[in-house]
């Protein structure tokens, strides 16, 4: 193949966290490393199923294969597995938006089911995240594309004991998110936090915050940047969101084993 994006010692680490193994109940999966190299590179490409390359096997086999995993929470546990260490010291919570394709749209559940929604850009995705002190994520939640970051600060705090956590504020008229309200301050409280959240420049009141780890928030976005590096990540594909947030789920995985 042209790009193996498993290295040996990257592979070694994840494949104790796959089904198949011999030692498990009923069939031995088929390679699982030219699985989940096919899985990247589809993600890497944003490529069509049908356009596979050959040397992947079948591309209906390799989907159903997916597909299966993702509705048996495959990637999920994997993603679980890896990120096992996070550094806690503070935490980074932001979102994106995802332009959805047309082919994404019409799946049986409907859209709100599905994590699609319509902001200024059209169909999209808004992608939340939680990453550590060191920009690795930690945790990953889906909403359509016009609710605003911050009716999910809860499920995305939920759990997590930390000392700070870093959000940014509303800036733009136009933009649905920010994390500049009493909710926000609420949620970080909870997890024993401190907030470090700016007030916006139309808010008369100030709230005093720590300027110089505020500046850490750029861990996040540089997560987002490389995560775009994908294209079927910068883009959504997939009519279910389940899917969609499984390929979010393996790329995000190797970000802890690089």
């Amino acid at each position: 193949m042209d790009r193996a994006e498993l290295s040996d010692g990257v592979w070694e680490r994840m494949e104790p966290h796959l089904p198949g193994k011999a030692s498990d109940p009923g069939r031995t999966g088929r390679d699982n490393r030219l699985f989940v190299e096919a899985i990247l590179w589809l993600a890497r490409s944003g490529a069509h199923w049908r356009v596979l390359p050959a040397e992947y096997g079948k591309w209906n086999s390799v989907y159903q294969r997916f597909n299966r995993w993702c509705r048996e929470g495959v990637w999920e546990r994997l993603f679980n597995a890896l990120a096992d260490t996070p550094d806690w010291d503070y935490v980074l919570v932001d979102s994106t938006i995802i332009r959805a394709h047309q082919h994404s749209a019409g799946a049986p559940k409907g859209a709100q089911a599905d994590a699609l929604g319509r902001s200024k850009g059209g169909p999209s995705t808004k992608v939340h995240v939680v990453t550590d002190a060191l920009g690795l994520p930690v945790r990953i939640l889906l909403t359509g594309g016009e609710r605003n970051d911050i009716t999910q600060i809860e499920p995305l705090l939920d759990g997590i004991r930390t000392a700070f956590v870093l959000a940014d504020k509303h800036v733009l008229s136009f933009v649905e998110g920010g994390y500049d309200a009493q909710r926000a301050i609420d949620a970080a409280n909870a997890s024993g936090a401190i907030p470090i959240i700016p007030r916006r420049t139309t808010t008369a009141t100030r709230r005093p915050f720590d300027a110089a780890l505020y500046k850490e928030r750029n861990l996040i976005e540089r997560f987002f940047s490389k995560i775009k590096h994908f294209r079927r990540i910068a883009t959504r594909y997939d009519k279910l969101a389940r899917n969609y947030r499984s390929f979010l789920l393996l790329v995000a995985a190797l970000k802890w084993l690089r």
